[in-house]
């Protein structure tokens, strides 16, 4: 089997190349590809963040509100910290 060298990434590479030094070249490629097909694809690497969604859930809301304005550079949600602080504060990057 051979292997398309362009369409790897770069770490894909390295691996491929340090397997070809260490085992032989027809060893090194078997080897590579049995590793190359166990590894998982973008498409189901990709997750996304449960309270990013629910950020943007309750923001929705105010999408159509023209005097809601997050301006260019946003805002930073933090916890509130200090003696007694409770929820979140908002911050203007």
């Amino acid at each position: 089997m051979t292997i398309n060298e362009k369409s790897l990434t770069k770490g894909q590479l390295r691996k491929l190349n340090a397997l070809r030094k260490s085992l032989g070249g027809k060893i090194a490629d078997r080897a590579f590809a049995q590793w190359l097909k166990e590894q998982p694809t973008k498409s189901t690497a990709v997750k996304t963040d449960p309270v990013a969604d629910k950020i943007v859930k309750a923001i929705s809301v105010l999408a159509k509100d023209k005097s809601f304005n997050l301006g260019r550079r946003g805002y930073v949600v933090k916890r509130a910290k200090g003696r007694g602080a409770k929820g979140f504060v908002a911050e203007k990057v």
